[in-house]
């Protein structure tokens, strides 16, 4: 059958609500949603990460289909033997004779080029159509960030927040006061952890789609069940975002930052892990926020303001802001190396064997499940490689590839940027760089590790003290300049010649034995 028009469906542009679905009279439009290579081989990816998104897609085709949209979904099975994203969609427009191809603008930059490279290449009308999606409309991204410079995140916060008139009284922040980070930031304590409600997943069945990722020799790592437990639809994303507001909401600020080894069934704590249902855009951001303040409008005596403007500032600022980050640097954004980082990412990070107990559960809890928390990467896995400096093209690699919500504009500005300070601050004011102390203070990791977290210079004494004053130390030109950093360097300067000698000798021997620790 010929069609007019062929619109692609990217895998992340999951959004039922997008208008292109509302239109009348679609008989002649083909919509095409297709698993392909050149996204299962970019980067080496979790089992977890492309059997949901394959599922997600599927799920997709089926809701358009029996919204009686003409919809033709392609497996790998039927897509592999075309090398690119551009040859599949001139075949496709050939065969169904169509005149034009729509597109939704992609949120990477590589695709981006791929879709302006078949726009001068193709003989056939080629148009791209906004995702609908981001609170900040792409053509306004220039407006608020300019190449190679910081901008603040708490600034740009405020203006979003004044914009679309939320947590506010007037021209002024709900309860005087714009920022609850102070708040958010609770250690759980044992008696805490029997609080925490067991964590929502789901159970759907993902035995054929391992079986053609397998048979089309897709290079995987992690490890994934027969039924997988994210939201593979609308609806079951819709349901999480339920079960948070209901049950995890009211404790989510104060504990935001927590970290535990201790919890099993609750092992994402207070956390919504809606983030692959809103980077598919299954969900919309404003979607989520409107819920939000639904319920802390109407459960005043269970859900504090602390709680909501905490998990708001990630949805309505840090999102947005981070992909203004994304769109204004690309592509030079993605080799920026201001630390000069290049050590080789240690064998751990793939199968989570090692004596450091925060790191060996923070790296287990990522191959098990393709999740970990914004602090356990920031401040465990992210930290580690900081200190050691890790090649931050690797550390992005890893981070994109194990993340079920890992998608290049989110991730890349929070790993190169916030955690590993290779943007030089465009993003973060200072390196986020921590010894064992803060570890310890966030969480119960260092309880029965291998390593004593109060040591710096013995053999037993946690890496992490001894690679921070390395870190701080080799740096203290460019750092001891920041004034919020400033006091770290007279207190090193405090200790006595030997005591420096001997914490930096230990930090040289983790390093070298780095695979061994």
């Amino acid at each position: 059958m010929a069609y007019k028009t062929l619109r692609f469906i990217f895998g992340d542009q999951l959004n039922p609500s997008h208008s292109w679905y509302k239109e009348p009279n679609q008989e002649h439009v083909l919509y095409v949603i297709a698993e392909l290579k050149q996204e299962t081989d970019y980067v080496k990816h979790h089992i977890q990460k492309i059997t949901a998104f394959f599922c997600a897609m599927k799920n997709f085709a089926s809701a358009l289909q029996q919204a009686n949209l003409n919809v033709l979904h392609l497996t790998l099975d039927d897509t592999h033997k075309y090398t690119s994203l551009s040859d599949l969609l001139k075949h496709l427009a050939d065969q169904y004779q169509c005149t034009q191809i729509h597109y939704q603008y992609p949120d990477e930059y590589r695709l981006k080029q791929q879709m302006n490279q078949l726009h001068s290449t193709s003989n056939i009308k080629i148009i791209g159509f906004d995702s609908e999606h981001f609170l900040l409309p792409f053509n306004e991204i220039k407006t608020h960030f300019k190449k190679d410079k910081h901008v603040k995140m708490e600034f740009f916060y405020r203006m979003m927040r004044k914009r679309f008139d939320i947590l506010m009284n007037g021209d002024s922040p709900l309860g005087e006061q714009w920022n609850f980070d102070q708040a958010n930031r609770n250690k759980l304590k044992k008696a805490d952890l029997a609080q925490i409600p067991k964590a929502k997943t789901f159970r759907n069945p993902v035995g054929t789609t391992i079986k053609r990722i397998e048979a089309h020799n897709i290079n995987t790592f992690g490890h994934c069940p027969e039924n997988l437990l994210w939201p593979t639809s609308r609806s079951q994303a819709k349901q999480l975002l339920a079960y948070f507001c209901e049950h995890l909401l009211p404790s989510f600020g104060q504990f935001q930052d927590s970290m535990t080894c201790h919890s099993t069934e609750q092992w994402s704590l207070y956390h919504s892990r809606i983030s692959f249902a809103l980077n598919t855009k299954m969900l919309h951001p404003m979607q989520v926020i409107d819920l939000v303040l639904k319920e802390f409008e109407s459960r005043p005596d269970d859900i504090n303001l602390a709680q909501v403007e905490g998990f708001i500032r990630q949805i309505l600022g840090w999102r947005e802001y981070v992909r203004g980050i994304y769109w204004q640097n690309m592509p030079d954004y993605a080799s920026k190396n201001e630390l000069n980082a290049s050590r080789s990412l240690p064998d751990y990070f793939w199968h989570g064997k090692t004596n450091m107990n925060c790191m060996k559960h923070a790296i287990n809890q990522s191959l098990d499940t393709a999740y970990a928390h914004h602090i356990q990467r920031l401040m465990i896995t992210g930290n580690f490689c900081l200190l050691t400096e890790m090649d931050p093209a690797q550390v992005d690699s890893w981070y994109l590839g194990i993340y079920i919500d890992a998608i290049e504009w989110v991730e890349m500005p929070n790993t190169r940027g916030m955690s590993q300070f290779a943007d030089g601050g465009l993003i973060a004011t200072k390196p986020y760089a921590a010894s064992g102390n803060y570890i310890n203070k966030m969480s119960d990791y260092c309880k029965g590790c291998h390593y004593n977290v109060k040591e710096k210079t013995e053999d037993s004494a946690c890496p992490f003290n001894s690679l921070y004053w390395h870190f701080m130390n080799k740096h203290e030109e460019r750092l001891s300049r920041n004034p919020r950093i400033g006091m770290v360097y007279k207190n090193w300067q405090k200790q006595a010649p030997e005591q420096r000698q001997a914490t930096l000798d230990r930090a040289k021997w983790c390093l070298d034995n780095i695979e061994s620790l």
